[in-house]
C-alpha cells in the first residue's frame, strides 16, 4: 500500500482516486489538496480514462480541513491556503470525465464539498453528510457553492448555518447522492455505475459533462444557445455517426477514444 495521501490507479477505462488518510479522517492538507487537483487533472488528460471515481482508504470519507494544520498557516497565506482547500470544485467542474464519489462514513465539511461538487454520488446507508463548520465558528462557504447548486436557496442555508449532519437516506432526498445501497453493496454498485459511464461515447459524456456545467455561470437564454452549440459540434463527430449506425444497425457501437 502506498503511503502517499492521495493514491492512484487505473483499470481499463476507470480512473481511481482514493484519499489515504485515515488515521486523520481524511482530513484535508495542502499536499492532500495538491495531489488531488493533480489526479483529478492527469486523468482528464488521459483519453482512455472514461471516468474517475474519488473513494476513501478507512472508515470515512473526509471530515474536512485538518485543523492542526489550519492552525498554522499565517494570516497572510489564509487565503491561498483555503482557496488550495476549494480547488477541487473549480477542476472538476472544468474537466470532461466525469468524476464519481463512493462514500462511506462521515462526508462533512470540505469533505462533503468534494462529494457536493463530484457529478454523481453513490453513498453507503452509513454514510453521513453534513456542512458542520459553523459548529466550531468557521463557516462551510466553500462547501456552500456547489451545495447551493443542488438544493434550494433555504435548504443550503439551514445547512450552513445550522450545522446538522444528515443520513444518507435524507441526502437522497435532497439529491445530494444518486444512489444509496446497503455499506457492503457500495463497490459493487460504485463500478456498476462507472462500467456503464465507460460504456457510452467518451466524445458524448464529455459534451454532456461540459455543456451542464458551463450552464451554472450563464443565464437562461445563454444556457439554451450554448446547449445547442455543444450539441451541433457533437454531431460533427465520427462517434455520432458511429452511434446513428449501430442504431440502425442494431449493434453495439464502437466508441473512439477522446
Amino acid at each position: 500500500m502506498s503511503n502517499s495521501v492521495i493514491i492512484t490507479e487505473k483499470s481499463g477505462h476507470k480512473g481511481y482516486i482514493i484519499l489515504n488518510r485515515p488515521d486523520a479522517y481524511n482530513t484535508f492538507s495542502e499536499e492532500f489538496a495538491l495531489l488531488l487537483n493533480k489526479a483529478l487533472e492527469d486523468f482528464d488528460r488521459d483519453d482512455e480514462v472514461r471516468v474517475v471515481i474519488v473513494k476513501n482508504n478507512g472508515k470515512h470519507f473526509s471530515t474536512g480541513i485538518d485543523l492542526h494544520e489550519l492552525e498554522k498557516v499565517d494570516d497572510s497565506k489564509l487565503l491561498e491556503f483555503i482557496s488550495l482547500m476549494d480547488r477541487h470544485n473549480h477542476t472538476i467542474a472544468n474537466m470532461r470525465t466525469p468524476v464519481l464519489s463512493s462514500v462511506k462514513g462521515y462526508c462533512v465539511a470540505n469533505g462533503a464539498s468534494l462529494s457536493f461538487g463530484c457529478d454523481m454520488t453513490i453513498s453507503a446507508e452509513s454514510a453521513r453528510f453534513g456542512t458542520t463548520a459553523v459548529n466550531i465558528g468557521l463557516i462551510c462557504t466553500g462547501p456552500g457553492v456547489p451545495l447551493s447548486k443542488l438544493v434550494s436557496k433555504k435548504k443550503a442555508m439551514e445547512m450552513i448555518l445550522l450545522g446538522d449532519q444528515l443520513t444518507a437516506q435524507q441526502a437522497l432526498e435532497l439529491g445530494l447522492v444518486n444512489w444509496v445501497v446497503p455499506d457492503d453493496e457500495l463497490e459493487a454498485k460504485t463500478e456498476e455505475i462507472a462500467d456503464k459511464l465507460a460504456s457510452k461515447s467518451p466524445l458524448a459524456v464529455a459534451a454532456g459533462k461540459i455543456g451542464l456545467s458551463t450552464t451554472y455561470d450563464m443565464g437562461f437564454h445563454a444556457s439554451i444557445d450554448n446547449g445547442s452549440k455543444v450539441f451541433a459540434g457533437l454531431c460533427k463527430t465520427e462517434d455520432a455517426a458511429e452511434g446513428i449506425r449501430a442504431f440502425f444497425e442494431k449493434r453495439k457501437a464502437d466508441w473512439k477514444l477522446r
